[in-house]
């Protein structure tokens, strides 16, 4: 009898993310649908579009900028949320927000943050993390550690793997909307694998024609 996600052993997925991007919410969603048919473990790590782009602000249109002056907020939460309460909250807090962020258009703002915590079970006063620099350095530590492993072209998410020859596969992406779900989220795993795991791969891209489907 073969093997299935609930009885083999599972291959940890480590997914940084940044809660205020839309495509790595998509990425996230397939994710959690990978988990449910390949033996697979995603493992959430923050990273930060303001970190990534915090000196090239000057080249990036007003609209850009005021996104990411605000995206301080969110990543300081979770990053807070996870040095109080452990690496297992950032899971159902990143789900939290990104509902209302993504599939409500809710603002970010703290009153969003506030019910996102909520849901999660997390104290409410963890907002006020949104507007501090305590946890930055555990902030930018983590975006390193996942930007390191993919270079600083990209952006959120950057998903790693271990490798056939036991060191990490990494990427970024995939940019897909929507979601896919069952066995086409398995085939669009596997076939990512593939691929990335490939020996001097860089890269496979196209055009993006379409917003992303929320559902």
């Amino acid at each position: 009898m073969s093997e299935t996600p609930e009885t083999a052993t599972r291959t940890p997925a480590d997914f940084w993310f940044d809660p205020i991007c839309p495509w790595a919410w998509m990425t996230s969603r397939w994710m959690l649908e990978v988990e449910k048919v390949r033996p697979v473990e995603v493992r959430w790590h923050v990273m930060s579009l303001s970190v990534l782009n915090e000196n090239r602000l000057d080249e990036l249109p007003q609209q850009y900028v005021d996104l990411m002056e605000a995206g301080w907020g969110p990543v300081r939460v979770l990053t807070a949320a996870e040095q109080k309460h452990g690496p297992e909250v950032l899971g159902p807090l990143y789900t939290a927000l990104g509902t209302r962020f993504h599939n409500r258009g809710l603002p970010n703002e703290r009153a969003t943050i506030v019910d996102a915590l909520k849901e999660a079970g997390l104290p409410e006063d963890l907002a006020d993390a949104a507007h501090i620099d305590a946890y930055d350095e555990r902030l930018r530590a983590s975006h390193e550690e996942g930007i390191g492993l993919v270079g600083q072209e990209v952006g959120t998410p950057v998903i790693a793997v271990p490798g056939p020859d036991g060191r990490q596969t990494a990427f970024f992406g995939p940019v897909v909307t929507p979601a896919p779900k069952g066995e086409a989220a398995a085939r669009l795993w596997d076939g990512t694998l593939m691929v990335a795991s490939t020996p001097g791969f860089f890269e496979l891209k196209r055009t993006r024609t379409e917003d992303p489907k929320f559902d």
